[in-house]
Parts: C-alpha cells; sequence; structure tokens
C-alpha cells in the first residue's frame, strides 16, 4: 500500500495541475446533473415486510380513504367558550368545504359531521378537522400543504376574537434539515485549529478548501441519485457532517507529516511522496474502516439504512480519493510556502550552510539542512509530561479511565427507541403547538391513534362485525377510545381507529401495540377476520424494535472487524483487544450522554431540545459504525507512531514516550476539529441530527482524549514487549497492511540495490526459504536466460519467487527493480508462468518475465513440432518487444539442460544452471 502511494504521490507533484482539473470537472458534472436531475431527499421511513408497512400498503389498495397521510386543524375557543357553537361552526364547514377542493385531498372530516361526534372534546372548547391526503408524508404536493397553512389562516381570521386556529398532523410532523449559519461556526473553529497546529496560513487553509470540495462531489452525487433512487431527509446531512470532518483530518495528516519532513531536510517533491506513502496509507486504513462500517448497517435489512450508510460511505471514499491524489497536488503547488515563515527562513540558511559545508569539505552531504534541531515546542513537552504520567502507574491509570467510563455509560441502560414527531420540533413551531393543543384537550393518544384492518369479505353483517370487534377493542387496557369502526364503500376491508390512553412515544403506547397484536387468533377464530395494526404510531414502534434487535448482530460484525483490521495493522494480538475495548467503552458514554440529554432532559435548555423522550431510533447503530471507524482512525494515527518507534529499535518504553509526542498534537487537532464539525450541528440542528451529533462529537472526545490519549498509553506500559507479539501461524493468515511504510523505507534503501550489478533483472541475496533451505547470491542481466535444474530442491521454489508467488523467509530478492515481497502484487501480473501447452497464449500478453516450466515435460519426450512452436513462441515475443521498443522478455527455465537448449531461440545470450550452486554464466560470447 505505502509504494503504491508513494507513486500516487509523485505522480500527483508532476501532473498538479491536471489533478486539480479533474475535480473540479467531477464537482461541475455532477453539481450541474443534480440540479437538472434531482428529485429531492424527503423520501419516507419505511420497512418493507413488516406488519404495519404490509397493512399500509393493503389499505392503499382497498381502503384509498385511509391511506396515505393525514393533516389536522385544531380550532380552540378561549376558556368560558365552546367550539361547537353556531359561530364557530359556519367558520369550521366553510373550512371544510375549501379543504375539500385542495389537490390529493381524499376526505376531510368535519367535527361537525355526523360520523364524527368525538371531534369535540368533552370541555367543548377545542374541535378537530382531519384531513386524509392520498399521498405519502413526502410525496405531498406543495400545492396541498401550502393551501392547508392558508386555509388555517383563514380559518384563524373568520373565528371569534381570542379563539385559536392552528395545523399540524402527520404532514407537518417533521421537519427538512438544511445547512445553516451555526454549522458554518464549526469550519471555523477548525481552521483555527489548523493554524494553531500547521502554523501557516496556506497549510491551515488548505485541508478546509480540500474537504469542502469532497463534500461538494459527495453531496452533488447523493442529490443526483436522487433522480434513480429515494433518499431520507437525514442523509445528505449525514453524509456532509461525515464528509467534512474526516475529509479536514485526512488531509490534516498528510500536511502535517509533509512539514515535519521538510523541516528535517528532506526535499519537496520526495517530501510529498512518502507523506503520502505513510500517513496516506494510515488514511487509508482509517477511511476503510468507516466505509466498512458504515456499509456493515445494511445487516439491519432496513432499506433506508442502507441507503444512509451507502450514501454516508461514498462521502467517505470520496474524502480518502481527494485526500491522496488532490493533497499532494496542491501541496507541489505551494512548495516550501507550507512551512510558516520562519520555519522556511532557517530552513533555507540551514541549507545554505549545509551545501557551504559540503562545497568546501568535498562532500554532498545535507542532511544538516533540515530544522530538526530548533527548540522543543510548548505542546511536545506537554504532550510529554502527559505519557510520563498515565504511564507512570499504569495500572491505576486503566482503573481510573474504566471506572469513570463505566459510570458515565449507566444511563445508557435505559435506552429507549422511536420516531421523531412533531413533539420534537420547536416550541412555536405550528405542528408542535397542535400536537400539543390536541393532546391537552382530546388527550395524547389523540396524537397517534392506532388503526387496525383487514379484509371482511366473508362477512354477512359487516357493520355488525365492526361494532362487535370494536367493542373486543375497548375491553383493552391501554384503550381510550375507539373513535371509528367501519368498513368500505365495497365492505371487503374494515378498519378500526384506536386512540391510547397514552401519546405516540409513550411506553405503554408500544405495550398496547403488542397487546392487540396478541389477540390476533383469538379474534381470528372468533371472527374469521387477520387483523394488522398499523398507523405512523405503529410503523414507528415497528422501525424502533427492528433496528434494536440489529444492535447486537452489528456490534458483532464491528466488533470483529475491529480485531481483525488491527490485527492486520500491528501485528498483534493484545492491540487489536486493547483497542476494541476502548471503543465499547467510547461507545457506552455516547449513549450515556444522549440519553441524559435527549431521554432524561439534562442541559435541555442549552443545548436547544425541544423536549425530553425517546432517542431517535436509528441513532445508536449509526452512531456505532461512524464512531468504530473514528476510533480506529485515532488508534492506528497514534499506535502507528509507537509502533514505527518500536520496530525501528526502541525499547517499548521508549517508543510509547517518542510516538505519542510525535503524534499527540496532530490527533489531537484531528480530535478537535471531529467535535468542532459535529457539535456546531448541535445547537440549532434537526431532531434527526442533532441527536447523531451529540452523539458523535461526545463519543470522539472521550475516544481521543480519554481512551487513546491516556488508556491506550497505560496499556502498552503494562504489556511491554508483549504488546508486539502475535503467533506465527497468525501471521502467516492475516495479510500484512503496511501502515508505517516499513515496506517502502525498505525499497528506498534497496533502490541502487545491488551495487555490483544496478540494471540486473534478477538479484538475490542471502534469501532463506520455507524449511531452512538457503539460496546463494544470484545475478541475471537484461538479454540473459537463467536455467533451474529441476533436480535441484530449491529451484521450484526460487522460480515462484522470481515469479512473486513465493515465500521469502529472510533475505533480500529484487526482480525487474520490483523488491520483493513488498511488490510480489505488482510482480505477478508483469510475469507469465507457462507450460508447453500454454506458453502461446501467455506471450500473447506480452510479459516482461516468463517462467517456463518444463517439469512435466521432462517425463515422456516432446514430439519436435512442440518444440518448434515453443522456440518460435519465444522468438515472436522478442521480436515483438524490439519492434515496440520494449527489453525483450527475461526467460526463466525450470528444466534440465538438454531440452531447455532445444527450446531457446540462437542467439540466446546467457544459460546458468544450479542456482544453489556454482552458477555458469556465458554473456555474449564471454564467460563472466
Amino acid at each position: 500500500m505505502s509504494t503504491l502511494l508513494h507513486a500516487i504521490g509523485l505522480w500527483a507533484t508532476k501532473a498538479k495541475w491536471l489533478v486539480l482539473i479533474v475535480w473540479i470537472a467531477i464537482l461541475a458534472v455532477l453539481g450541474i446533473g443534480a440540479g437538472l436531475f434531482s428529485q429531492g431527499a424527503n423520501a419516507p421511513i419505511t420497512i418493507p415486510g413488516t406488519e404495519s408497512q404490509a397493512a399500509i400498503d393493503a389499505l392503499g389498495r382497498t381502503f384509498p380513504e385511509v391511506s396515505g397521510t393525514s393533516a389536522t386543524i385544531i380550532v380552540v375557543a378561549p376558556d368560558g367558550k365552546e367550539a361547537g357553537t353556531a359561530e364557530y361552526e359556519r367558520a369550521i364547514v366553510d373550512a371544510t368545504t375549501e379543504l375539500e377542493a385542495l389537490p390529493f385531498v381524499n376526505a376531510v372530516v368535519s367535527p361537525f359531521a355526523e360520523l364524527a361526534p368525538s371531534e369535540i372534546s368533552d370541555d367543548g372548547r377545542a374541535a378537530l378537522i382531519r384531513v386524509q391526503i392520498d399521498a405519502t408524508q413526502s410525496d405531498v404536493p406543495v400545492a396541498t400543504s401550502d393551501g392547508i397553512i392558508d386555509i388555517t389562516a383563514e380559518l384563524q381570521d373568520a373565528l371569534p376574537t381570542g379563539a385559536t386556529a392552528s395545523y399540524g398532523g402527520d404532514v407537518f410532523s417533521t421537519s427538512i434539515p438544511g445547512f445553516t449559519a451555526t454549522e458554518a461556526v464549526g469550519v471555523v473553529i477548525a481552521f483555527f485549529v489548523l493554524l494553531f497546529t500547521l502554523g501557516s496560513l496556506v497549510a491551515a487553509g488548505m485541508p478546509l478548501l480540500i474537504a469542502l470540495l469532497g463534500v461538494g462531489v459527495t453531496i452533488a452525487g447523493l442529490f443526483l441519485t436522487t433522480a434513480f433512487a429515494d433518499m431520507t431527509s437525514t442523509t445528505p446531512m449525514l453524509a456532509l457532517m461525515l464528509g467534512l470532518a474526516v475529509g479536514i483530518d485526512y488531509t490534516l495528516f498528510i500536511v502535517s507529516r509533509h512539514q515535519e519532513q521538510l523541516r528535517s531536510g528532506l526535499g519537496v517533491t520526495e517530501s510529498i511522496a512518502r507523506a503520502t506513502a505513510t500517513s496516506g496509507s494510515a488514511v487509508v486504513f482509517a477511511g476503510l474502516t468507516v466505509i466498512i462500517a458504515l456499509l456493515g448497517l445494511s445487516v439491519a435489512g432496513i432499506p433506508f439504512l442502507t441507503a444512509l450508510g451507502v450514501a454516508a460511505a461514498a462521502g467517505v471514499a470520496v474524502a480518502v480519493l481527494i485526500g491522496v491524489t488532490l493533497t499532494p497536488a496542491v501541496l507541489a503547488m505551494a512548495g516550501i510556502r507550507i512551512l510558516p515563515k520562519k520555519q522556511r527562513a532557517l530552513l533555507a540558511a540551514n541549507t545554505a550552510a549545509a551545501e557551504a559545508g559540503a562545497g568546501s569539505a568535498g562532500s554532498g552531504d545535507t542532511a544538516g539542512a533540515g530544522v530538526a534541531a530548533r527548540k522543543v515546542s510548548r505542546a511536545d513537552r506537554f504532550f510529554g509530561g502527559w505519557v510520563r504520567a498515565v504511564t507512570a502507574k499504569p495500572l491505576i491509570t486503566i482503573l481510573i479511565v474504566v471506572i469513570g467510563l463505566g459510570a458515565a455509560s449507566v444511563p445508557a441502560l435505559d435506552l429507549r427507541l422511536a420516531l421523531p414527531g412533531a413533539e420534537t420540533l420547536e416550541e412555536t413551531d405550528p405542528a408542535r403547538v397542535t400536537y400539543e393543543l390536541t393532546g391537552e384537550h382530546f388527550g395524547e393518544g389523540a396524537n397517534g391513534p392506532l388503526i387496525l384492518t383487514g379484509s371482511i369479505i366473508a362477512s354477512e353483517d359487516p357493520l355488525g362485525l365492526m361494532a362487535d370487534l370494536a367493542d373486543e377493542v375497548r375491553a383493552i387496557p391501554g384503550v381510550a377510545e375507539v373513535p371509528m369502526a367501519t368498513p368500505n364503500q365495497n365492505a371487503d376491508t374494515g378498519i378500526i381507529q384506536v386512540q391510547p390512553e397514552e401519546g405516540p412515544q409513550a411506553a405503554s403506547t408500544e405495550e398496547l401495540v403488542s397487546e392487540l397484536r396478541a389477540h390476533h387468533d383469538e379474534w381470528l377464530e372468533t371472527y374469521g377476520v387477520s387483523l394488522a395494526v398499523t398507523g405512523f404510531t405503529a410503523v414507528g414502534i415497528d422501525v424502533s424494535h427492528l433496528l434494536g434487535e440489529s444492535l447486537l448482530p452489528f456490534g458483532l460484525l464491528v466488533v470483529g472487524l475491529s480485531l481483525i483490521l488491527l490485527a492486520m495493522v500491528f501485528r498483534s494480538v493484545w492491540v487489536p483487544i486493547k483497542a476494541t475495548l476502548g471503543y465499547l467503552l467510547s461507545v457506552g458514554a455516547a449513549f450515556g450522554a444522549v440519553v441524559a440529554v435527549f431521554q432524561w432532559g439534562w442541559l435541555g435548555d442549552l443545548l436547544n431540545v425541544h423536549s425530553a423522550g425517546p432517542v431517535l431510533s436509528f441513532m445508536p447503530i449509526i452512531l456505532m459504525g461512524v464512531l468504530f471507524g473514528l476510533a480506529m482512525d485515532y488508534e492506528v494515527f497514534l499506535v502507528s507512531r509507537i509502533r514505527e518507534e518500536y520496530v525501528h529499535g526502541a525499547n517499548a518504553s521508549d517508543a510509547i514516550s517518542r510516538g505519542f509526542v510525535g503524534s499527540a498534537k496532530v490527533v489531537t487537532a484531528a480530535a478537535l476539529i471531529m467535535i468542532a464539525v459535529f457539535a456546531a450541528f448541535v445547537p440549532d440542528g434537526d431532531p434527526s441530527i442533532k441527536v447523531i451529533a451529540l452523539g458523535l462529537a461526545v463519543g470522539v472526545f472521550v475516544d481521543a482524549f480519554i481512551v487513546r490519549m491516556t488508556l491506550v498509553p497505560a496499556v502498552l506500559a503494562l504489556l511491554g514487549d508483549r504488546a508486539w507479539q502475535m503467533p506465527r501461524w497468525l501471521s502467516r493468515v492475516l495479510p500484512s497492511f503496511d501502515v508505517e511504510g516499513e515496506g517502502l523505507a525498505r525499497e528506498l534503501a534497496h533502490a541502487e540495490w545491488p551495487a555490483d550489478m544496478p540494471h540486473a533483472v534478477i538479484a538475490t541475496e542471502d534469501l532463506l526459504l520455507p524449511g531452512g533451505l538457503q539460496i546463494k547470491d544470484l545475478r541475471v542481466a537484461p538479454g540473459e536466460v537463467l536455467l533451474l535444474d529441476p533436480r535441484e530442491a530449491t529451484s521450484r521454489l526460487l522460480a515462484e519467487i522470481i515469479a512473486g508467488r513465493g515465500t521469502i523467509v529472510a533475505g533480500t530478492a529484487k526482480v525487474g527493480g520490483l523488491l520483493l515481497p513488498e511488490r510480489a502484487g505488482s510482480l505477478r501480473a508483469r510475469v507469465a508462468w507457462a507450460d508447453p501447452a500454454s506458453l502461446h497464449a501467455s506471450v500473447s500478453d506480452r510479459p516482461q518475465l516468463i517462467v517456463l516450466d518444463l517439469q512435466e515435460a521432462a517425463q515422456q519426450p516432446l514430439p519436435l513440432s512442440a518444440v518448434d512452436d515453443m522456440r518460435s513462441a519465444l522468438a515472436a515475443a522478442a521480436a515483438a518487444a524490439r519492434q515496440a521498443g520494449r527489453p525483450t522478455p527475461t526467460i526463466v527455465v525450470l528444466g534440465e539442460r538438454e531440452l531447455a537448449t532445444r527450446i531457446l531461440p540462437e542467439g540466446t545470450a546467457l544459460v546458468a544452471d544450479q542456482a544453489t550452486d556454482t552458477l555458469v554464466m556465458q554473456h555474449e560470447g564471454g564467460a563472466r
């Protein structure tokens, strides 16, 4: 990975303007497409397959008068007056007539209609007008919703003085979130954190601009997809929030590493490439963990949640791609100006001094040109003191953190889930006003009526049947009243409207839904009717229940991924276990904070929480997924620097101290930026967003500062060298993910190797193979053929290594300029492994190296035609390479000398055999 990113970084510095133009073009194309084809992000939250959703879908076909969605207008008379007088009736009936004329309105139930006696409150002061609309909540035409608002205003004017008319209901129960000036505060705070961390306006502005460009691409792409797929209003806001936060952080990590390398005296171009390779590897891994976690939301099997996870994952993927491509390009444009002015001046002075010294001494060594010898900063002294404090008594530190975060997680035990309704809106919102007035005069249950529906086509007395069923429902505890029980016009479907005693968010209402469903079999046997419970409230309960059931499998998925991915990166058993347990503590504390604020009402006024109640049903699973990725970000960026010090020779204690100080400043800045961006969505945010934003802000704070920067060093100090141990069998099974750039460092160190033949096509030195087998040093020059005797035990193993398929235990090997095993994947794409039957097909792919396996051919004589075919295939491959201006393919023959000499084309420059013994090499007529 680091080698690939090093190459991408070098390419981006050379094609910097092309990279910038391509990203701007992508933004422009997606933006234009979104402007032309976007259908908006306002899809309803539905769960196909649940009882409530199936019943709603069926009602749309059999009973359209009660399907779709609804609106409510409440009229309240002042104290001492009644809403049932003639004066009120005239105004309400006129409004009802106007409402019936609105588009998509199926039915309007007047409080004075014969079948709606319950629409006048018991105290006589309030009257309800119910409007049934033939559309889903997200598809209600603007003309209809605006018409209801206008008619309500006219009704208010027509009512007697002191009376109130207010609109609400399902149509107006949720708001479409939008970006406000408050969210921009997070970006401003992020800028100042970047300025303090990086010390330069150019460096501070770069992560912001790159992140904003990435977010623009993401949001434009998401709105373009609404032309083909539905999207909830929460989806683009979550993608915006997450994409902005990780986009800034990912660029910050690369820019910070680049600055550090420039100060050490590394050249601009090579520094950009190495920063992209090292910090870029960590960015790719961190982004990958976030993406996997977000895609893991699909385990719930809920379409809207899957779409939300895919959209947010797309935003993170864009942040990663733009981070490792556009960041090095823009860094190349900035050049040395990425450093603060004083550091640039000091670097220039040191460079001049180093060059002068090199000239007088006759040496080209300019290693002293950096500014690394500057005074230790206050931040380094602070972080050095901090890591010494938390590792001095590691067991005490661990106990304090675990007990403290365990206590902070206690409120999470009281977590209740629900979908947001009008009660979460601002107190002055008309829908919230209507909700509260309805609850005050008609009972809280009037805000969340339930509907029982089923087929009654077999009944000979539909009206009597519905009356009997209504009586059965009234007898169930928790039912306040049954306002309506009626068949449809065709008498094939019946509905029973049930008003619970408490509101839609109450635990008793959820229990009532379960109780009604528990009577299904009894009523089916007695009345022959299969009744399903549905309605907006029942759908919300089903959504919350299904999401709650999904938390455990999703949690197991996340924990399992955490263990596997971190084991791949750190080649350790204890580090993944420690990181995963720390993540669980962070999640618990985040859940605890959310319950305390949104469910218990703590700090509600300060955080602009409009009402206390159950938590947004899909918050826990989203928070777990996103926080998992972010927690792994900090784990990778912090622990990878510690491991880098350890693998480079430092003892366990020194590695913790040096690695922590080297990474703590940038991790702190990254966490502060995340917290600022998330927290900015809390004060004026949409209820669906602010609960997620607060949970993420608290989770990031706890994970970055308490878990990663306090608990992690203490645990590593307690473990010592054991922290970096892994069983050999597990190390062989797990693939390696070179985050620290060890492979890149080894490639750079062997760039000119072997010194005795720098352009050797094949070179090995001190190779140790599985089973303890050794291979002596080997060199094969361009145009030579390597013959491996199949009777030697190491021949096939060496051939597999040369083809990029073998295992190297120790030693050095380079084939075609690619160092092994780091570049084995790239080598395999350039090598053809062929036998006599497949040689023609293999050389047609224009390989750079051909391994010709003749072991089976030695078992039985080859026909002369087969020998001629192989000779002609090799000759044609060489001719095609010369014609194309490419080097002639290097040939490795795994077979006996006699057969090999018959196959090789005339003019073959070299024959070598017995790789484990003396190599016999003839090169263009002379031995060497």
